[in-house]
Formats: C-alpha cells, sequence, structure tokens
C-alpha cells in the first residue's frame, strides 16, 4: 500500500546531472513509494530538480528505508560538527 505522501520544498544548492553536468537544484520532492529503479518493494524517493530547465535538470535518489534512515543520521552528525558561523 502506498501512502502517497508528498512533501515538496524550495532548497538551494547544485546537482551532478546528466553528462556529468553541474547545474542549481531549486526543488525537492520526497515521497514513500513503489521505485521505479532501486531493488526494493518501497523507496523513499528525493528528487532535486531546477524546473526552470526543464525535465533533464534533476537528480533523483531511491533508497531502501533503513539507507534513508542512515543517510539522516550521516547529515545530522555531519550538520552538528560544523561550527556555526560557517552555517550561513
Amino acid at each position: 500500500m502506498c501512502t502517497y505522501t508528498t512533501v515538496k520544498d524550495a532548497v538551494d544548492g547544485s546537482a551532478k546531472g546528466p553528462g556529468g553536468t553541474w547545474f542549481h537544484v531549486s526543488d525537492v520532492t520526497v515521497y514513500f513509494d513503489h521505485p521505479v529503479h532501486a531493488m526494493a518493494e518501497h523507496t523513499l524517493n528525493i528528487d532535486f530538480a531546477d524546473p526552470s530547465k526543464g525535465p533533464a535538470a534533476r537528480v533523483a535518489l531511491e533508497l531502501t528505508a533503513e539507507s534513508a534512515q542512515r543517510l539522516i543520521a550521516a547529515v545530522q552528525a555531519a550538520l552538528a560538527a560544523v561550527p556555526d558561523d560557517m552555517r550561513v
């Protein structure tokens, strides 16, 4: 069963896309659903995109729930190690 829960937000960063080119990303979409490529029943799917550049300006991740939780913990640990004055 799918939850159809989708979370969208604005981000500011860069991603390496098709052909190895870097592009600005302004949008993120996160949802738990059936994957397109990953070998799992369901995955946490994260899409980083710049809609103004069309559908090719997108990087997609499909992570198992366990992998997604490890990613969250790794991001939190990395950010916790950064001095406050560097977070701007």
